[in-house]
């Protein structure tokens, strides 16, 4: 698998649920509060200048797409969508 240009291919980490003051139980699908999504750089583009394979990144939650590569369900994001690296 190679990507292409300034796409970059992102493993995203799972959120685990998480209860509200009242005790509601929130889905990762649910929470709105949180806008952006941590994830593990799995391949970039070869336009992409200083994210590496393997870094740890949190990217907006409604960019890109996901993508089906075996049984690995991953998603494709734009350099853009990269708020932080860690």
């Amino acid at each position: 698998m190679k990507a292409i240009g300034k796409n970059i291919v992102v493993k995203e980490k799972k959120e685990t649920s998480k209860s509200t003051k009242g005790g509601l139980i929130l889905g990762e699908k649910q929470r709105e509060d949180v806008r952006y999504r941590e994830g593990e750089i799995v391949k970039v583009g070869s336009d992409v200048a200083i994210i590496n394979e393997g870094d740890k990144i949190y990217f907006d939650r409604h960019a890109g797409c996901d993508i089906e590569i075996g049984d690995k369900i991953l998603k494709v994001i734009q350099e853009k969508d990269v708020v932080i690296i860690l």
